[in-house]
């Protein structure tokens, strides 16, 4: 995610000289290299979305400021390039920070370009400490100061975002956007260098090659951080005899690996969890190796060695003790311990054994679990629901996710074909980011069919930006695993039914409201219900299919209960 365009103070593209801020704001933004902007307009951003918009950069209106945040946050995850959200001032901001949250604690480099109030307007109703804001959910605050340094500010704002891989809050004070352009800001270039990758030290390399000589059982699990480097990765655990799995946040990294145990943590089938806990050296690369994906510990054996891959010193250890740290982008350090294995004449099959090819082909996924059918009358199992799906739904996808009791099902079930089929905003576990994540994904890939798992607790928080999805002609097809209630809380306390009301609701006919906002709407009690995803599939797919899926009560989901012991 990097740019090294020059932005150049001068009349561009054939656009005239910018006479104020917000647009000379704009316009450095769009040279930049800005992908794609969200947002809801007020008076205070008017300005400067029009700006960005005349400069080539793409905006979709949403009906919530925390739905353009999501946007714009699965937009850049996807995409690889900048995302920007963009609100009125205070407020607007507000509304946001649900969604600039999980976009800091995701580290997605993102901009958040928010007016604020002119700095005489110490009495005015829009006026919060939007600096302070920013910076208590883990954003970077940063401002335009004066036509002066407006070109200078923005530069560096972006810059943070992209090279320290960070949530930016660019607050644009009112004034200041109307002021004129100084003429001196309207000459001379700014240059933005794309980073360089950290070099792994060579004693860092040495030592990690000599962990995997010495391993018998090797597994290699990729985060986030490493899901640039999936081809170097690969090519490291085949001379090394390792299997290889994916956080959550990386799931579909070794699609069609035939090596691959899927994703490690909650998610992983019986068979991967139980590959990844014989393993006598886990090395992480760009993976914090959290509690979600060793499951609290639990799949790393205690004789086991761990190493961890990151480009930052702090993130080395940070949620666990770890045997080996190595400060280094993935690829190259994956690179340079392969290099070194090579010249030593390194080569062990370890586990990668015909027999646990056929292992894995058979037991690695959830899809091929034998589990029973839970369906009733009135209902159908989100097992038998996902791997029917699965089966339906074209190859060439991009699952989102919202968060609930039923997220299991569409993660683990239905298949990605790669680390850009898969958009997981879940760092703030959050429920109600699933729509605007599908949105901000299918802007980036449009050559793929968006899909969406999400509760009906989920599906009703956001239900407004079903209205963008349908007025910008999304292909999308929501899958609303609806038990009517706010189903993790229903599973996990341990209440009485007087008490559980407060999360469990009335039946609500979700495919009729799909209906009214535009879309194509379908009630699913049993399998052959799902004969309408085929038909809607075979049409011409200009509006997105909500698929209202009455599903039977699974007693509280398999990763459930371990999730719970994290809060």
């Amino acid at each position: 995610m990097h740019s090294s365009t020059e932005p150049r103070t001068g009349p561009t593209n054939g656009q005239p000289a910018p006479t104020n801020v917000a647009e000379l704001v704009g316009r450095t933004l769009a040279r930049l290299g800005a992908g794609h902007a969200f947002g809801v307009v007020g008076s205070g951003n008017f300005s400067v979305t029009n700006a960005l918009r005349r400069h080539g950069v793409p905006f979709t209106a949403a009906r919530h400021e925390g739905g353009a945040a999501t946007m714009a946050d699965a937009y850049g995850r996807m995409s690889g390039r900048v995302g920007i959200v963009t609100t009125h001032q205070g407020c607007g901001l507000t509304n946001a920070v649900t969604g600039i949250g999980e976009a800091a604690k995701s580290r997605t480099p993102m901009i958040v370009l928010t007016a604020d109030s002119a700095a005489a307007a110490v009495r005015s109703n829009f006026r919060i400490d939007q600096d302070g804001l920013a910076r208590s959910v883990g954003a970077v605050a940063e401002r335009v100061h004066s036509p002066a340094s407006a070109v200078a500010d923005t530069v560096r704002a972006y810059r943070t975002a992209v090279n320290e891989r960070r949530t930016v809050v660019l607050s644009l004070p009112i004034d200041v956007q109307a002021a004129p352009v100084p003429a001196e800001a309207g000459t001379g270039v700014v240059r933005l260098p794309a980073p360089r990758p950290v070099r792994p030290a060579e004693e860092s390399v040495d030592a990690l090659a000599d962990l995997i000589r010495a391993a018998e059982r090797p597994v290699f699990v990729a985060g986030r951080g490493g899901r640039c480097a999936g081809p170097e990765i690969a090519a490291l655990a085949e001379a090394s005899g390792a299997l290889v799995a994916t956080s959550a946040v990386a799931h579909g990294l070794f699609a069609g690996d035939p090596f691959s145990l899927g994703i490690s943590g909650g998610f992983s089938s019986p068979y991967s969890a139980a590959a990844i806990a014989g393993a006598d050296l886990i090395v992480g690369f760009g993976c914090a190796l959290n509690m979600w994906t060793m499951r609290h510990g639990a799949l790393i054996g205690p004789a086991a060695k761990v190493a961890q891959v990151d480009v930052e010193d702090a993130g080395l250890g940070a949620n666990r003790p770890i045997d080996l740290g190595v400060l280094g982008d993935s690829a190259r350090t994956a690179a340079a311990v392969h290099a070194r294995l090579r010249a030593a004449g390194h080569r062990r099959t370890g586990l990668r054994t015909g027999e646990t090819r056929a292992a894995i082909a058979a037991r690695s996924r959830w899809n091929s679990e034998d589990t029973p059918d839970l369906s009733t009358a009135l209902s159908i199992d989100p097992r038998v629901l996902s791997r029917e799906l699965d089966r339906l739904l074209p190859a060439e996808r991009i699952v989102s996710i919202d968060s609930g009791n039923f997220m299991g099902y569409p993660s683990a079930y239905l298949s990605v074909p790669d680390e850009f089929g898969f958009c997981f905003t879940q760092a703030f576990q959050s429920i109600g980011l699933g729509l605007h994540t599908a949105i901000g994904a299918a802007t980036a890939r449009p050559d793929r069919l968006p899909v969406l798992g999400v509760g009906d607790g989920g599906f009703l928080m956001a239900i407004s930006e079903l209205e963008t999805a349908v007025r910008e002609r999304i292909p999308l097809v929501v899958i609303v695993y609806n038990d009517s209630a706010y189903g993790a809380e229903v599973h996990h306390f341990d209440a009485d039914e007087t008490d559980l009301e407060v999360v469990r609701f009335p039946p609500v006919d979700l495919a009729a409201i799909a209906r009214g906002y535009g879309a194509a709407g379908l009630t699913v009690r049993r399998v052959g219900d799902l004969a309408g995803v085929t038909t809607w599939l075979a049409g011409p797919r200009e509006a997105p299919l909500v698929i209202d899926a009455r599903i039977a009560s699974d007693g509280g989901a398999w990763w459930l209960a371990e999730a719970f012991r994290g809060h």
